[in-house]
């Protein structure tokens, strides 16, 4: 594996710190909710739907999500969604907003020693901007960071766009996250390295079968193993 690359990124929640499993958590009381119009898997399904067909406006992050679920209520109710649910949707949006961040074990072992090391360390995630700069105030690893960037997707050109501002070229970039579809694809098709570190629980619009492992393509059971793959 190449070692001296010019910068090193890494993908936020769910590969520094726990997101996902609050996001299913909350879905869980909604369904809850919803129970009385509608089944949870079909539930789960219409608001997927919803999501999917909302994400060009609201992008991702915990907001959109908020409004999505509001949607989706008011559909599966035929809006005779009783007032005291309605309310109760929108408190899940905020007790999502004001979940504690909670570390990755290891991550900030690899941060300071990749650092440490003479890497250049970026941050390249996707969501609500106001929400990352909360989630990455409260974790304190923002000292370890050179750059910060809080993108609207994560296509090709995106990351296109971040190596462009960065000024280098993409085979000096390597990229480290939990998600094929968001982290490790795209960098891979514009010339990129990309180290995968699966977290337990995928949100499924970025769940995405690889047949067969493509070229600059890594894969480590746990982010402290970021080390040794890179031979420090």
């Amino acid at each position: 594996m190449k070692k001296d690359f010019k910068v090193i990124g890494f993908d936020a929640d769910d590969t520094m710190w726990v997101n996902e499993p609050y996001y299913r958590e909350t879905e869980d009381v909604f369904y809850g909710l919803l129970s009385d119009y509608i089944e949870s898997d079909e539930c789960a399904k219409r608001l997927f739907e919803v999501e999917m067909k909302n994400l060009h406006l609201y992008g991702y992050g915990a907001k959109g999500f908020m409004l999505s679920m509001i949607e989706t209520a008011l559909k599966v109710s035929n809006n005779q969604l009783p007032g005291s649910i309605g309310q109760r949707i929108i408190e899940l949006g905020y007790e999502l907003l004001e979940k504690p961040v909670i570390l990755i074990d290891g991550i900030e072992a690899v941060l300071h020693k990749l650092k440490a090391a003479g890497y250049r360390l970026i941050i390249a995630t996707k969501g609500d901007l106001l929400d990352q700069q909360r989630k990455l105030g409260k974790s304190k690893l923002e000292h370890y960071f050179h750059h910060i960037e809080v993108m609207s997707d994560k296509q090709e050109s995106d990351y296109l766009r971040l190596i462009s501002h960065l000024d280098i070229e993409p085979d000096d970039f390597l990229m480290i996250g939990n998600s094929m579809r968001s982290d490790i694809l795209p960098v891979l098709a514009i010339g990129g390295h990309a180290i995968h570190v699966p977290f337990h629980t995928t949100w499924v619009h970025e769940e995405v079968n690889v047949d067969q492992k493509p070229e600059k393509y890594y894969e480590v059971s746990e982010v402290k193993e970021v080390i040794h793959l890179l031979g420090l």
